[in-house]
């Protein structure tokens, strides 16, 4: 298997301060990555390096065969290889827009309608997606008077518009009940365990918001990788108690995790 993403000695250093710290690290194409930490640990910045919108200090980083800041790699070619779901594209998207149309712009990399002229089959993959996040009822809802989890689900439906080699989530389940995590779990266990999926990374704080069918964890703490490898030998409750700086039992029933910490003597 060919490596989609390859970090090697990576650092990023802002105001002084490393946000990550000698980081080397690789995801091969299939594998679906969880990646693990507290507050402040250097999360989102490892998102932000595999979606080519942050370049590191020192270091290389390379996507999807493209070293960034490489001769001959150009970003914009690439950021549409690569899907991406959060908090900041939801922030960037119209709130009068339908679902429908929300998730339709990304075919062609926009954040909003304006005089495009969308195929018909462009509207059958929106569609087909929007239907596999079970968001079929709400295709004429405008975007901002949907729930945290249904914006959730078009943000993810949206980021495999484009027909993706590396969909990122940021934190999909943040902010929702539970009922509205499990659900996104679940969905999301399917589509981690369809083979036609591309390799997926996800960003969570949580053992319990890992869906089923995600082969690989990362935990970070402070800037470093404290582990990474597959989930049935990394996630173990040494590992997380290093991550999170605190004794905590890892448990894992059937395809879920859960963590819970020692009781006080």
């Amino acid at each position: 298997m060919s490596d989609v993403l390859e970090l090697v000695d990576v650092s990023v250093v802002r105001d002084g301060r490393a946000l990550v710290e000698d980081v080397s690290w690789s995801v091969k194409e299939g594998e679906r990555w969880v990646i693990l930490g507290p507050n402040g640990a250097g999360k989102t910045t490892l998102l932000n390096l595999a979606s080519s919108y942050l370049f590191p200090s020192t270091g290389t980083a390379t996507i999807l065969g493209d070293q960034l800041g490489g001769v001959g790699t150009d970003v914009f070619e690439l950021r549409p290889r690569i899907g991406m779901a959060g908090v900041a594209m939801a922030d960037k998207l119209p709130k009068r827009q339908t679902v429908l149309q929300t998730v339709l712009t990304a075919a062609y990399g926009m954040t909003a309608t304006w005089n495009e002229n969308y195929e018909a089959v462009d509207e059958e993959r929106a569609r087909a997606f929007l239907d596999r996040l079970g968001m079929t009822e709400y295709l004429g809802r405008r975007f901002g008077t949907l729930s945290e989890g249904e914006r959730k689900r078009t943000l993810i439906a949206r980021a495999m518009m484009t027909d993706p080699e590396l969909l990122l989530l940021d934190e999909p389940a943040a902010g929702l009940d539970l009922g509205g995590r499990e659900d996104l779990v679940r969905r999301l266990g399917r589509l981690a365990r369809d083979p036609y999926a591309p390799s997926m990374i996800m960003v969570t704080h949580h053992v319990e918001e890992i869906p089923p069918g995600f082969t690989h964890v990362l935990m970070i703490r402070q800037g470093k990788i404290l582990a990474a490898g597959p989930m049935e030998t990394e996630l173990s409750s040494r590992n997380l108690s290093r991550c999170f700086g605190l004794p905590l039992i890892v448990e894992h029933t059937g395809d879920r995790y859960t963590a819970h910490g020692l009781p006080l003597s």
